[in-house]
């Protein structure tokens, strides 16, 4: 499309005359030809990227919505340079090649680097939208990758067509990123960090977190490229820098299948003989609990001679994981405990001591005395 815009401009300059006193008269008609053209091609690129919508592939409509504002700013570069040379060569005056002659390469590298930076954000909104399993973490890291590279690479492009030699910057550029390296060590391990929490993924946004190790524990809000933000339980903002990831312990509750109950229950050693029933009832009422998990380990089983009681144990698994119905189930299930050992009448054991005296006439002689 490009080629055949400069070609339909040298006709059309051809045509209009060859005498260079109607330069002007041409210069306008080639802007207004420039605006029709223009304007026909995002009718043209409307039109395919309507079409495009009606397919099943998100690419076409990727590619197409990238395309149509640096086409347009070319076609206008491209114009404008033309219309640069027909002065140049009327007047004689090179003050305007000189300042667009250059520009319109810049303007074209700058136009590629834009369509690719257009290309990666349509992307990343079209994947994050259309495909639900997407890890949008991992999206935006690849986006910010991306960015970074696109935008390295078009700024030595450019610094190489405005003439600098890029060699020397290359070598300096090594030569400082070991004076960098050393003098930001902390900042390239939390840069590092960051890079590995995007790949290895061992919590997202929204994850509930917490490591045994150090005093964090928290529900992730952000993961920057030095610092992840976490939001504590009692509402504070907490900021790590990444780099510590590398070297703690670290717990990621919100990924757990199911939620456990643990407990051990006590009974007086008056009803032993009422804790094999017990124990068997309890058992019917977990297997049978809608909200427990059959597939899980299920212990219920008499565990231990205590100084004031005799005591059994639960261990159980519940199906949900979130963390308000864990305690309204768990709830229940002691209440239903609690039923059971009060229906076979036997009682719930508290501690206590029993005095036992050898002779109990001492005591009666003391209270004949006074």
């Amino acid at each position: 499309m490009i080629e055949y815009f400069i070609y339909i401009l040298n006709k059309f300059s051809n045509f209009i005359s060859q005498d260079k006193s109607f330069y002007m008269v041409e210069a306008t008609l080639i802007i207004i030809f420039t605006f029709a053209f223009d304007l026909m091609q995002r009718k043209i690129i409307r039109i395919f990227i309507d079409k495009a919508k009606q397919t099943k592939t998100i690419w076409d409509d990727v590619f197409l919505g990238a395309l149509s504002k640096p086409i347009s700013i070319i076609i206008w570069i491209l114009s404008i340079s033309y219309v640069a040379e027909l002065v140049q060569a009327a007047t004689n005056n090179m003050l305007f090649y000189e300042i667009f002659g250059p520009g319109k390469e810049v303007g074209i590298l700058v136009c590629l680097v834009i369509f690719a930076m257009r290309l990666i954000s349509k992307a990343e909104n079209n994947i994050l939208i259309q495909s639900e399993g997407a890890d949008k973490t991992t999206v935006h890291a690849l986006v910010k990758l991306a960015y970074i590279v696109v935008g390295t690479a078009g700024l030595l492009t450019l610094l190489q067509a405005l003439g600098l030699s890029i060699s020397g910057l290359m070598a300096f550029g090594g030569m400082g990123g070991i004076a960098v390296g050393f003098a930001a060590k902390d900042l390239l391990s939390n840069f590092f960090g960051g890079l590995f929490i995007y790949t290895d993924r061992p919590f997202s946004v929204g994850d509930w977190i917490r490591s045994p190790d150090r005093n964090i524990e928290g529900t992730v809000e952000k993961i920057g490229w030095r610092v992840t933000q976490i939001r504590t339980f009692d509402k504070r903002p907490l900021y790590i820098p990444n780099g510590i990831f590398s070297q703690i312990a670290l717990e990621n509750p919100s990924r757990m299948t199911n939620r456990r109950i643990k407990e051990t229950i006590g009974i007086r050693y008056d009803d032993a003989g009422k804790m094999r029933e017990i124990i068997e009832l309890v058992r019917k009422m977990l297997l049978t609990h809608p909200e427990i998990d059959q597939d899980k380990t299920l212990i219920v089983n008499f565990n231990a001679f205590a100084s004031s009681s005799l005591d059994f144990f639960i261990y159980t698994f519940t199906k949900t994981t979130n963390w308000v119905d864990y305690h309204q189930i768990k709830q229940d299930v002691l209440l239903k405990v609690l039923d059971i050992i009060e229906g076979q009448g036997a009682e719930m054991a508290f501690p206590t001591s029993t005095v036992h005296l050898e002779d109990s006439s001492i005591f009666k002689n003391i209270a004949n005395e006074s």
